[in-house]
Parts: C-alpha cells; structure tokens; sequence
C-alpha cells in the first residue's frame, strides 16, 4: 500500500516544506518539488535561520526524520515546536506541523505541537485531531496533482511575493 505522502511511481516524499508553501503559493510547491530552490541569500530566509539560532540556543534543535525537519522540542512535554517569524501564514505553518505530528504518529509516538513566533511573542497549540488528519490527506492528494503537472501553475501576485526568494524567477524580466 501507498503511503499517502509520497509521490506516485518514485520514492519522493511530500515534505514539511511543500505542505506549508501549499498554503502560501500554489507555484512555490510545483518549483520546490522540481528541486529549482530558491535564493539562498534572500533576506527573509537569513532572517529566519538568525531568528533560530538567537531565540532558541537552549533547546534541543532540528531533528530530521525523511521529509521533516522539526525546528525544536520542548523534552519535558515532547511538544515539537515550529519556529516562524511571522504569524501572517499561521494557517500554513498549522499544517505543516501538523504533518510533523502525522509522521511521528505513523512511528508511535504521540505529541502535540506548538508554533512559536518569537519577534511577536506568539505561541500557537497545534493537535492532530481526525479533522486536520483528513484535511492533511486532502492536501497531499492536491499536491500530487499540482506536482504531476508538465507547467507551474500561474503566477498570482499575493502579498507573499514581495518577499519572497522565487521573487524574481515569476516576476523578473522575461
């Protein structure tokens, strides 16, 4: 049987990042699941690994499994938590640890999460319940159609593109 998060006839893996860019830019998942990656030295990108490395030296950092990386865990509760530095896409990061929380589930171990944003003092409980399980599924089954396609889909200007690295690759001069 197919695991529901990967791609049909190859081993590749929806991952954490698809999920959350699903919810942002429907484009940013055809190009990152292509492996075009972004600028690695767009500025909100360095403000986001600074942002780990200053607010969060104490814990227990980036635990890797196949298709997630988890930003920290809180041991004492076993919360996983997500950082982010802004709450403008809260949906998107809701759904990207909640497949944090799937994949753990799938080897047996329970635990909850929490979205931390640390520049407005935020934190936001995350818990895999049966709703945003099925709503999970859903979204890995519009991926693999999104991701099946021959083209990008249409570049559509939201607020998301004034900072963000594939910036000029959809808007730049053709």
């Amino acid at each position: 049987m197919m695991i529901a998060y990967y791609f049909p006839n190859d081993n590749k893996m929806i991952s954490g990042t698809l999920i959350w860019y699903y919810y942002v830019c429907k484009r940013e998942v055809w190009l990152m699941a292509r492996e075009i990656t972004p600028d690695q030295d767009f500025p909100s990108l360095e403000i986001g690994r600074a942002i780990h490395e200053i607010f969060y030296a104490n814990f227990k950092k980036e635990i890797s499994i196949e298709g997630a990386k988890i930003d920290l865990i809180e041991k004492e509760d076993r919360v996983i938590c997500e950082v982010k530095t802004s709450s403008r896409y809260l949906e998107a990061a809701k759904f990207q640890l909640a497949y944090y929380l799937y994949r753990l589930k799938e080897m047996g171990i329970r635990s909850s999460g929490i979205i931390t944003i640390p520049k407005e003092k935020k934190r936001t409980k995350v818990i895999l319940d049966d709703q945003i399980e099925r709503k999970l599924i859903e979204t890995f089954n519009e991926i693999k159609k999104i991701v099946s396609s021959d083209k990008p889909p249409p570049q559509i200007r939201i607020p998301y593109c004034r900072k963000c690295a594939y910036k000029d690759f959809c808007w730049g001069e053709t």
